[in-house]
């Protein structure tokens, strides 16, 4: 099954990683260094042109991938099927 992530994106469930939001995830220098690395790198990739909500880390040919999204958490969460009690 896929996520879609907003914009016509889509990424593999089983190859998700984390999915993060942005207002948390960034007040931590190491997310934001981890967020740099993966800029620096070609990492980094974006559904929107928005300010984005959530990022997702996935797999993606043996290494690994960041993508921003507009989308929240919780609506990526409700979208993927896996809500928990």
């Amino acid at each position: 099954m896929y996520l879609h992530i907003g914009n016509n994106r889509n990424i593999r469930e089983k190859s998700i990683i984390g999915i993060f939001d942005t207002d948390t995830a960034t007040v931590s220098v190491v997310s934001r260094k981890f967020l740099t690395t993966a800029e620096k790198s070609g990492r980094l990739e974006s559904s929107t042109e928005e300010i984005p909500k959530s990022f997702i880390v996935f797999e993606d040919k043996g290494d690994f991938k960041v993508c921003f999204s507009q989308l929240s958490t919780a609506a990526l969460l409700g979208r993927s099927g896996n809500e928990q009690n």
